[in-house]
């Protein structure tokens, strides 16, 4: 086997196995990963989004068995979600590289920030439950946030768990580990749709795919069942800190130093 091929799927494997335990489907990890490793931008976006779908079925799995999935509100991010996803995958392939590996670094950054800070953040003691209702209001902005997280999603390769987990907490007043639940139902569908975006221009690669896979989907399914065992805090923090090692690894790279 290639030397190249068996790292990335040991990085994949354990990238599937800490961001399950967030409610991630690792589209953040992998898309910026595949790209250190030498892999092609797109390539490594369309990639991502396909480990995306699988880290989050098999996640989603262990979620739903521990009855921490809010079907009815997920289902009203579908819609905008998918609709994004769509329209950012099909657009990735004409927007410039750079351009989409800086988006990465200020995205990575912005959402680790805002993830490490909630470690120190005091407020309200957490719901048990999600909220039994969806106002109308709500309603619509769950529509616009999520046209906007597809879009993202499709066009970096992210499949959007990062800013869903949050919005869902502090916008939406759920469980951290509801939201992470819930997400990832919502994250299957957005990294779907993304990938027929980018299925569209041909920039899918089946035997990488094929080879990462079955790594992805074991290890998503370890990190579920771990993420059981940890405080809603520690994994808040746990993942900001890793989006802000991922943004220095891609900054250094866009930056010459390797």
């Amino acid at each position: 086997m290639d030397i190249t091929l068996l790292v990335t799927i040991i990085f994949v494997f354990l990238i599937a196995f800490v961001f399950s335990m967030f409610g991630q489907g690792g589209g953040s990890a992998y898309s910026p990963t595949l790209f250190l490793l030498g892999y092609a931008v797109l390539l490594a976006t369309s990639t991502s989004l396909v480990l995306n779908l699988i880290t989050s079925v098999s996640a989603g799995y262990i979620f739903y068995r521990n009855k921490m999935i809010d079907f009815r509100t997920s289902l009203v991010f579908v819609p905008g979600i998918c609709a994004g996803a769509l329209l950012g995958g099909a657009l990735g392939n004409f927007v410039d590289i750079t351009i989409l590996l800086w988006l990465f670094v200020f995205f990575l950054v912005g959402v680790g920030t805002r993830m490490v800070y909630t470690y120190w953040e005091r407020g309200q003691a957490e719901r048990k439950q999600p909220p039994t209702r969806v106002s109308a209001a709500m309603h619509m902005l769950i529509l616009s946030f999520s046209f906007a997280v597809g879009f993202i999603s499709g066009l970096l390769g992210v499949g959007g768990g990062i800013l869903i987990v949050p919005f869902m907490v502090f916008v939406c007043k759920y469980p951290t580990k509801w939201a992470a639940g819930s997400s990832h139902l919502i994250i299957s569908f957005s990294a779907l749709f993304g990938i027929i975006g980018h299925s569209a221009f041909g920039s899918l690669d089946l035997p990488l795919i094929a080879a990462t896979g079955v790594a992805v989907l074991i290890g998503g399914n370890l990190g579920a069942r771990t993420s059981m065992k940890f405080k809603s805090a520690a994994i808040r923090a746990g993942l900001g800190l890793i989006m802000w090692a991922l943004a220095a690894q891609l900054l250094v790279k866009l930056l010459g130093y390797i």
